[in-house]
């Protein structure tokens, strides 16, 4: 790896690990909001209502839901650019670098979700959220790496991202097929028109960026529309954007896009969406609500499933030989950062936005209660466990 890559990975690093700092100063304001005398202007910001007409087309919501269905889309279209980047040409190019945090990935979804469906099976409502504790916040969760210094390998952050990575996959595939409405045929031809046309352009080599956005915006609006998750229009419309163009001058469309929307997502879009859902009203708390079986299934789902998921099925595909541990990187220092990826905090609110918002049941108290203790739990433990493990005694024994 040369030094411009070596450069171009760090900046990166500490780019999301400032992001996930914001992230958590927005979030904790949102609490101190939602706990204040300000609590009611905080609600009525939120619900605000906000309407777009051209002629006869018209997309009216409040302001909250601009943030979930509108900036959350930016948000995916950085994951699927970062995703095509790293298929194409980075860590996940070479298989040998899929299996570990593959199988990890895999593991860290489908405990913490069998975790949440046992404590709410019973309950039809409740049991809509079972995708909750299955997402892993990167941002937050480099953040808590920052502040363990220039100790932490780069074989963990890349591990770590890597992971992140599969985990949003497995995100994209929940939404895409368990979390949409009534689907419209005419707006989803809309969207299948618009692919052909973005296929073309790829193909020919296009690099304006302009051609793009104008085709991901009109696909935004048709899926928004079709009952499809309109986050997902982002995710489609990366895998189109070009790497490279006919002319091998070294100029990347994709790369391009992807440093310029890093900045955007990372200290404007995660910390808008953290406080826009992260208001957790605590006054009047009792043990009914606390002991409910959405917080306890989210909690112990972010908390425990996620550790036992992740390490689990990364020991059992290395004692399988199916692949092994990367460079620096101990059997303590992998459960460490399989705790660390329970902080679920972000992709974990926007899923229970998804889950819960069409039930007429309000359980965003219960969710956020549980998204919170879970990723509060989880941070303290992979950080306590990390910073042992990666002591300079700890690692030169390894």
């Amino acid at each position: 790896m040369n030094n411009s890559q070596d450069t171009f990975i760090q900046s990166f690093f500490k780019l999301q690990s400032a992001g996930g700092i914001l992230l958590f100063i927005a979030a904790l304001l949102a609490i101190i909001l939602a706990n204040s005398p300000l609590s009611g202007l905080y609600d009525m910001f939120l619900s605000t209502p906000v309407e777009v007409r051209v002629g006869a087309l018209k997309i009216a919501k409040p302001l909250l839901l601009w943030i979930n269905d509108g900036l959350m889309a930016v948000f995916f279209f950085l994951v699927g650019l970062e995703l095509k980047r790293e298929l194409v040409e980075g860590e996940l190019a070479d298989k040998r670098n899929i299996i570990l945090p593959g199988a990890g990935a895999i593991g860290g979804m489908l405990v913490p979700a069998l975790i949440y469906v046992y404590f709410n099976y019973d309950d039809p409502v409740a049991v809509k959220g079972w995708a909750i504790p299955a997402a892993t916040d990167i941002a937050f969760a480099l953040g808590v790496l920052t502040l363990l210094g220039p100790r932490v390998p780069l074989s963990v952050k890349v591990f770590l991202t890597s992971l992140a990575i599969f985990d949003d996959i497995g995100a994209i595939l929940i939404i895409a097929f368990f979390y949409t409405s009534k689907i419209s045929l005419t707006a989803l031809i809309v969207v299948a028109l618009c692919i052909p046309v973005l296929a073309i352009l790829n193909k020919r080599g296009v690099i304006s960026k302009s051609p793009y956005i104008l085709l991901g915006v009109i696909m935004w609006i048709a899926t928004l529309k079709s009952g499809v998750h309109a986050t997902l229009a982002g995710v489609v419309l990366a895998m189109f954007i070009p790497l490279r163009g006919k002319q091998d001058d070294g100029y990347s469309p994709l790369k391009s896009l992807e440093q310029d929307l890093h900045s955007v997502v990372g200290f404007f879009v995660l910390p808008v969406f953290a406080f826009a859902n992260a208001g957790l009203n605590l006054q009047g708390i009792n043990m009914d609500q606390i002991q409910h079986g959405v917080p306890i299934g989210i909690t112990l789902g972010l908390f425990i499933g996620k550790q036992v998921g992740i390490f689990g099925f990364c020991w059992l595909a290395v004692k399988l030989s199916l692949t092994s541990l990367p460079k620096s990187v101990s059997w303590l220092t992998l459960y460490g950062t399989s705790a660390l990826c329970g902080i679920g905090f972000t992709m974990s609110l926007f899923i229970g936005s998804l889950a819960f918002e069409e039930t007429g049941v309000n359980l965003l108290f219960d969710e956020r209660l549980g998204i919170v203790i879970g990723s509060i739990l989880s941070g303290v433990l992979g950080y306590v466990v990390l910073k042992i493990s990666l002591r300079p005694s700890a690692i030169y024994r390894q």
